[in-house]
């Protein structure tokens, strides 16, 4: 059995970004805002970039690890994890602003912010794809 050694190293990449996100939730919380997000879309947009990360690391994580472990360490599943990594960390910078995340002020460079968002998502959408069909290449 091969040991997922890239997943690894992808999940302590993933706990750091969380980390990161989580702790700018907080700063932003200890402005007043202790539970939920009011109308402050502020909050709302860090607490969503938190969260999708949350909601989707997880699975994405596990998937990529049990191919890894079926395939080995090869090409493939380090780029599936280099994708992954580089998908969240787009998907979070498009949250970094409200252009990115609720479609405000769509102009100029702050388009960027809507492209950003969207790659990673499509840079997930993409893992998701590889992953799936790595795993079943691989026991079929």
């Amino acid at each position: 059995m091969n040991l997922p050694i890239y997943a690894a190293a992808l999940g302590a990449f993933l706990i750091v970004l969380q980390v990161v996100l989580m702790l700018s939730v907080g700063l932003h919380r200890s402005k007043g805002q202790f539970l939920g997000i009011g109308d402050d879309k502020d909050l709302e947009r860090k607490v969503r970039r938190h969260g999708n990360l949350a909601e989707n690391s997880g699975l994405f994580l596990v998937v990529i690890a049990l191919f890894e472990m079926l395939a080995g360490q090869t090409t493939f599943v380090l780029v599936l994890c280099i994708v992954f990594a580089v998908a969240r960390i787009l998907h979070a910078l498009g949250f970094a602003s409200l252009a990115g995340s609720h479609g405000e002020n769509l102009t100029g460079g702050r388009k960027a912010f809507a492209g950003m968002r969207a790659m990673g998502a499509f840079g997930t959408l993409g893992v998701a794809l590889g992953s799936a069909y790595g795993i079943v290449s691989t026991i079929a």
